[in-house]
């Protein structure tokens, strides 16, 4: 997938023609909604390198790491939306990462992977999802969630 900018323009708005969008389960606690985007968006950066940018530095030469090259939308929705959303995305077979309501009380990695590895992909008890592809696949897939206010 290609997520260079659609208009060549340098003064043009910069719009995507690919979309990363974070989908987060609407009864999540405050803190649980950031940890479970941190942690989904992490699998799309190290999976995917095209969708990141190029590193930073400060006017006085201090580097900092690159990020991803455009924004990440955060949407919410119910249980229903979650799973109904997860199940378009596979059959999509968009890049996808998963946050299952297990997770919340693990504390590892080897932890995380072996709570959802525990669980038929059907039975999986969505709080998060991250997904990446062609804007109108994403939109597609999260059919009925709204962005997170």
């Amino acid at each position: 997938m290609n997520s260079q900018p659609v208009n060549n323009d340098i003064d043009a708005p910069v719009r995507f023609d690919t979309k990363i969008a974070v989908l987060l389960r609407e009864d999540l606690e405050t803190w649980q909604r950031l940890n479970v985007t941190a942690f989904l968006v992490s699998g799309l950066g190290a999976e995917l390198p095209e969708v990141i940018g190029e590193p930073y530095a400060d006017a006085d030469g201090v580097p900092y790491l690159p990020m991803f090259r455009q924004p990440v939308l955060v949407f919410e929705g119910s249980k229903e939306t979650l799973t109904a959303a997860h199940g378009r995305v596979l059959a999509r077979a968009l890049p996808r990462a998963v946050f299952t309501a297990d997770l919340l009380a693990t504390g590892n990695d080897r932890d995380n992977r072996a709570a959802v590895r525990a669980v038929p992909t059907a039975a999986l008890d969505v709080v998060g999802l991250a997904v990446y592809g062609p804007r109108n696949a994403v939109d597609k897939a999260l059919k009925g969630a709204r962005m997170h206010p």
